[in-house]
């Protein structure tokens, strides 16, 4: 799994964002349904429910493109972690899956400090 560091720009884009168009991979669309059960549509309800918490950019392993991750509730309920990207203002995912219990924990910390915000 990659690292990530958090960037308030992130939270800045994702928490203003009233709506958010997507382009899929057909590769990238198969695999995490495949792999870890969740489909095109849980990931498109993580971004659209406005429950998720950007965790940040990635910074380790070293990419070309800039890797970004959230994580939040799906429409089946399931916290899940998102791997994206974006491409002219469109989302591209690259990765889902059930969020780890670190990523858990920490969405639960970020959830709460953005009460107070």
């Amino acid at each position: 799994m990659g690292q990530f560091r958090f960037i308030l720009w992130l939270a800045y884009w994702y928490l203003q964002s009233k709506s958010f168009r997507f382009e899929w991979d057909k590769g990238n669309a198969k695999k995490s349904a495949e792999k870890h059960g969740i489909t095109q549509e849980e990931v498109e309800s993580v971004f659209t429910l406005n429950l998720a918490v950007p965790i940040g950019r990635q910074v380790s392993p070293k990419v070309d493109e800039e890797r970004l991750c959230i994580v939040g509730p799906a429409v089946s309920g399931q916290l899940t972690s998102i791997v994206f990207t974006l491409r002219e203002g469109k989302v591209r995912p690259i990765s889902s899956r059930i969020a780890s219990r670190k990523e858990r924990r920490l969405y639960e910390e970020i959830r709460e400090a953005l009460k107070n915000v």
